[in-house]
């Protein structure tokens, strides 16, 4: 069973047969929601709303931990996390949909490890490659099923939120070697390795980041939600193609 981490917009993928709901209960409290169990062609899954299904729970409030254990549980053979990014790299226009190889972190004050407090022993694992690369081929196959509508590599850079960022932070992310700007994929991807659970991204450019092109003085966040339904048809397409029904999306990559 793969699990998916998202938005509300991903129950209602046209081939998504729902079964059934189930609340959770972790050892590190309630994640956002419940988990949704439901078939993609046959295929199950389950999906959980990172910021709670009704969009409520802002990134530094989210219990990562209760969100990747619940999923842990359930035995999942990998999680496939769709990200709302800003574009740094010039070639990741608005719509753009990219399947990130590393990451910097640059947010703080998270609750980041399992493998804390007075009876635990300390633990460092490897997070060389913070994306599991079989579960980033899996997803690259299918976007190779659906007419090549997403990119291959990039630098995810985490930050805090819940508040965008200044013009000089951007550019010191750039300098930094991050090609993309989110708040959401640390410590999601770290738990995730913690737990042995492979984990993967898909992340939709919905906005250029601050600074960058059209957002030289302002990012203008209509215009934002307008590119994300869009590059969210592609995801829609990928995750279906990963379920075994690749048809073609009929959308160029970086479109």
């Amino acid at each position: 069973m793969l699990a998916i981490i998202g938005g509300t917009g991903l129950t209602q993928l046209a081939n998504l047969n729902i079964t059934r709901r189930e609340v959770v209960r972790t050892p590190y409290g309630d994640p956002s929601g419940a988990l949704t169990f439901g078939e993609i062609n046959g295929n199950e899954v389950v999906f959980i709303a990172r910021h709670g299904y009704g969009h409520t729970i802002p990134p530094h409030e989210i219990n990562y931990r209760a969100n990747i254990w619940a999923l842990a549980q359930q035995k999942v053979r990998g999680i496939v996390a769709v990200a709302s990014v800003g574009g740094i790299r010039e070639d990741l226009p608005p719509g753009t949909v990219v399947i990130p190889d590393q990451i910097i972190d640059y947010s703080w004050a998270r609750k980041h490890t399992y493998f804390e407090g007075a009876d635990r022993p300390v633990t460092h694992v490897d997070f060389t490659l913070p994306f599991s690369p079989d579960l980033r081929e899996e997803i690259l196959r299918a976007v190779r099923g659906v007419a090549n509508c997403a990119r291959d590599g990039g630098v995810y850079a985490c930050t805090q939120g819940p508040r965008l960022e200044t013009k000089a932070e951007i550019k010191r992310i750039e300098n930094d070697g991050g090609d993309m700007v989110g708040m959401t994929g640390m410590p999601e991807a770290a738990l995730a390795r913690e737990l042995g659970v492979p984990y993967a991204m898909l992340a939709v450019v919905s906005n250029w980041a601050a600074g960058k092109h059209d957002s030289a003085t302002e990012i203008h966040l209509d215009a934002a939600n307008d590119a994300f339904a869009a590059a969210m048809k592609k995801v829609h397409k990928i995750l279906e193609c990963m379920s075994g029904a690749c048809t073609p999306c009929h959308m160029t990559m970086g479109n």
